[in-house]
């Protein structure tokens, strides 16, 4: 029976939401309509939702009174906003459209849009626009004025304050701050001599009155620079005042690189990138280790642990100073030195970016300024609900019109100052639900996304956190860490998303590390590993990765050490025979890394050393190790000496990212698993213009064995994990023609083999994988030759697809985005109309088996 495929040639457009006011809301207070509120939402009563209780700041001239505990968001009597259902209506929530099973959730995403909408117009009308109101660096903390420096600080709790510090002796009674009717403290502080008056990086300090009559001293939230006396063991943090002059200024030298068609990601910690035991600084990780990323062909470097934190054992992730970088690994112009670097690589960097929680810290920390003030006055919620009671952190208020600038601003001078060209956002899961993902098991039921649980306020601040970041950057990567799997995070805000370019595919270094904790090799199931890195929202972009920084963490294991675990010690040279472990440990390690980049998603993600198979875990200096440095360090030493296997691995690394270089497979939407052979441990499946053959089996190497394909002519190797560059065997032939024969009639699924319309005979032993290319006859052979991936690197060149080949295919189904195509000869053409296919990308045989629907995304 003949089987017809959608073919989506172009993108879905990015455009500005419009108004949406209206439509149902959660948690909610409702008065009936003539209750004197002075408040409109356009219904006809008025609704709030209780979990957010913001004080929003507007103008002095326009100024609003909103003295209610419930007044999330906020529009005045004069208020001319159209209802939702007026100007948006169902057919503009695209995401509905694209997945018609979340119509039972429009309420959801008429109030969530409408919350967005409401607090852009309300920014809009009292800031000028969002970009402006995310300029919030240039008006509080410290800033050069015209013959003075002006200091403001929003601490509406403070009874009285000042600024002190080395410029005044720590005395701050001649330099008392004013207060405004918005909590807002300020100074000028006039200059001396024409100088200013606080010197460059001298330190300061907000000191102000506790309700209670005490003063205590703050690191100023706004800071850009903080620092702790090196000298001293746990010595306190202080503010910095950074205005270096233009001679001691960095000045980017090199433009952002282009936007990869798809990003293969480096995640680094610049603190323990050095091989000596001790803290790495941004320059020598500019200098040492950037020439090595880019030597192994990844296009962009992530880099953790950039804001300041002060206990160095979070691994970044407890944020005391948003503004500031990390102070143990230089200044701020050391960090611009790093960044200016990798452009020059052609690296995009990113940042990781922690909104989703604070440091608890009191006394360096913006916890400090929550001294018991009600939750309108204060960055954080009050309560449980302000507490992580696992994390031991402070949660965000995201509905205070405060909270909002301060965050949306730190985004933009993380773009601007330093050249960021986007972020990953941690934590997003505790963000996106008020239970924070505590004990909650996601089965990927709707419900479990739209319900009571849903954080809205946090979700309204996502969707204006990525409206910004794509305005002030278009080609700006912003991606997301959930777990969860919420439908629409990565879908634009103008259709109902939240608007994340990527997600995090967290659930794909879970699935290895049962794998090889809990099964034999021989129990591994090929259709259920090959599900797991398939199942993934259409249309939804996706960061795969193998294995987490987490893993690495001391307590865990990485996939090396869990394949390896001491002969990684013992059994790494060369020199003398593999032993069975070794053997195994590193083939695997290659096909998984391989495997997970391959099929999981549309990037790919590596933690710095992992590409290598790095010994040890890491264990930050702590007490319990006497403050050792020793295994908080990358011992590049390895992977640079000839005569250990760790060369290996590395090498497979190179020649897996110059694969993507020179194909683009991973920006490829054409994704077709033909077979899961179960008995054989061989995975077959089709991903862009090439062929992937994997095989798990602990023994069996297959001589003749017979992949399907989409096109009919001559493949040759492209890249084989079992060559001699990446410690295998050799086995394999390079120069080998595997010619193509016709697999019955095309369209006709019952004809053809495994679902494709042609095919050819590998041979694949034991543990390998390999990745064959169509021969294009039109290239010389001296060419052609050159196609197969070595260990070294490749100059760019994408083969591109040719659109009308895709179109003239009845066997395939291409996406702008991706999607793992469906290929039964049992299926009608209802049936793929009615697939959930829409919902998730769905892993297809010869044979399908509806028993994988519980991994579905859906509500059924």
């Amino acid at each position: 029976m003949e089987i017809n495929f959608n073919v989506l040639s172009k993108s879905i457009p990015y455009s500005s939401p419009k108004v949406s006011p209206g439509g149902a809301s959660r948690n909610k207070v409702c008065f009936p309509s003539q209750h004197s509120t002075g408040l409109k939402f356009g219904s006809q009563e008025r609704c709030w939702d209780i979990s957010s209780t913001p004080k929003s700041r507007v103008r002095k001239a326009e100024r609003m009174k909103h003295n209610s505990a419930v007044s999330a968001v906020l529009t005045d009597d004069n208020s001319t906003m159209t209802s939702l259902e007026e100007d948006v209506g169902i057919e503009n929530i695209g995401l509905i459209k694209l997945d018609p099973a979340l119509e039972p959730y429009l309420d959801h995403f008429k109030y969530r849009m409408k919350r967005y909408v409401d607090q852009k117009k309300l920014i809009e009308k009292y800031e000028g626009a969002l970009e402006e109101f995310a300029l919030g660096y240039l008006k509080f903390g410290f800033n050069r004025e015209e013959g003075c420096i002006v200091y403001r600080e929003w601490a509406p709790a403070a009874q009285e304050a000042q600024v002190i510090g080395d410029f005044n002796g720590w005395n701050g009674s001649n330099h008392r701050m004013e207060k405004d009717q918005f909590g807002v403290w300020s100074i000028r502080i006039p200059d001396v001599d024409s100088n200013p008056a606080i010197p460059h990086n001298s330190r300061v300090k907000f000191h102000f009155k506790h309700g209670n009559g005490d003063w205590i001293d703050r690191i100023p939230a706004w800071i850009k620079y903080a620092t702790a006396d090196a000298t001293r063991f746990a010595a306190p943090y202080d503010g910095v005042y950074w205005d270096p002059p233009p001679s001691e200024r960095y000045h980017f030298k090199y433009p952002r690189p282009p936007k990869p068609k798809a990003p293969r990601i480096y995640e680094t910690h610049v603190g323990m990138s050095s091989s000596e035991p001790r803290v790495n600084s941004y320059r020598e990780f500019a200098d040492d280790v950037l020439p090595r990323i880019k030597a192994n062909n990844y296009n962009t470097v992530q880099l953790m642990a950039v804001m300041e934190h002060s206990y160095y054992g979070s691994f970044g992730y407890h944020v005391t100073n948003f503004f500031a970088v990390s102070s143990r690994s230089g200044n701020p112009e050391d960090l611009k030195y790093l960044i200016d670097k990798a452009h020059s690589l052609g690296l995009q960097v990113l940042v990781d970016v922690v909104h989703s929680h604070a440091s608890n810290n009191v006394t360096d920390g913006l916890n400090g300024f929550d001294i018991g003030q009600s939750s309108q006055e204060s960055y954080f919620h009050t309560g449980e609900r302000g507490y992580h009671k696992l994390w031991d952190s402070r949660l965000f208020n995201y509905a205070n019109w405060e909270v909002l600038r301060f965050l949306l601003s730190n985004l933009r001078w993380w773009l601007e100052e330093y050249k960021f060209d986007g972020f990953r956002f941690d934590g997003v899961t505790s963000m996106l639900y008020v239970h924070h993902g505590i004990n909650m098991g996601f089965t990927g039921k709707y419900h479990e996304y739209f319900s009571e649980a849903t954080d809205v306020d946090a979700v309204v601040y996502l969707m204006l956190a990525n409206n910004l970041i794509h305005k002030i950057f278009p080609d700006a990567t912003v991606i997301a860490e959930d777990v969860s799997g919420m439908p629409g995070l990565g879908r634009p805000v103008s259709e109902g998303g939240i608007g994340f370019d990527y997600r995090l595919a967290m659930a794909i270094p879970d699935k290895w590390i049962d794998y090889l904790k809990n099964k034999n090799d021989e129990e591994w199931s090929m259709k259920e590993v090959t599900s797991s890195l398939t199942n993934r929202r259409y249309t939804e972009k996706c960061i795969a990765y193998a294995e987490s920084h987490d893993q690495s963490i001391v307590g865990d294991k990485t996939i090396a050490f869990l394949l390896m675990d001491k002969e990684m010690y013992s059994g790494m040279s060369c020199l003398t025979d593999a032993s069975p472990a070794v053997e195994r440990g590193i083939a695997l390690h290659k096909m998984i890394h391989f495997f997970t980049m391959a099929l999981g998603g549309e990037g790919y993600l590596n933690f710095m050393g992992n590409e290598f198979g790095h010994p040890d875990w890491i264990d930050f200096p702590r007490e319990g190790n006497n403050w050792s440095y020793d295994k908080c360090r990358r011992q590049w030493n390895l992977v640079d000496s000839e005569h250990l296997r760790y060369k290996f691995m590395n090498a497979f690394d190179r020649a897996m990212n110059s694969l993507d270089e020179k194909f683009s497979f991973l920006a490829s939407g054409k994704q077709i698993v033909s077979s899961t052979d179960e008995d054989n441990k061989v995975v077959v499946f089709e991903r862009g213009d090439l062929v992937f053959v994997f095989n798990f089996h602990p023994d069996k190497t297959h001589e003749g064995y017979k992949v399907g394909c989409d096109l009919p002519g001559k493949y040759r190797v492209a890249l084989d994990s079992d060559a001699w560059d990446f410690g295998g065997h050799g086995r394999v032939g390079h120069d080998v023609d595997h010619f193509t024969s016709p697999e019955g009639i095309p369209g006709v699924l019952k004809t053809n083999f495994n679902g494709r319309p042609n095919s050819f005979k590998v041979l694949s032993p034991a543990r390998t994988c390999v990745a064959y290319y169509r021969v294009n006859e039109s290239m010389s052979e001296t060419e052609d030759d050159q196609t197969a991936i070595s260990n070294e690197p490749l100059p760019t060149a994408n083969i591109e697809e040719s659109d009308e080949e895709l179109k003239d295919s009845l066997h395939s189904n291409i996406s702008n985005v991706g999607q793992t195509v469906v290929v039964s000869a049992k299926e009608t053409d209802k049936d793929l109309k009615d697939s959930p296919s829409l919902r998730t990308s769905v892993v297809v045989h010869a044979e399908r088996d509806d028993s994988d629907s519980d991994a579905l995304n859906d509500d059924d």
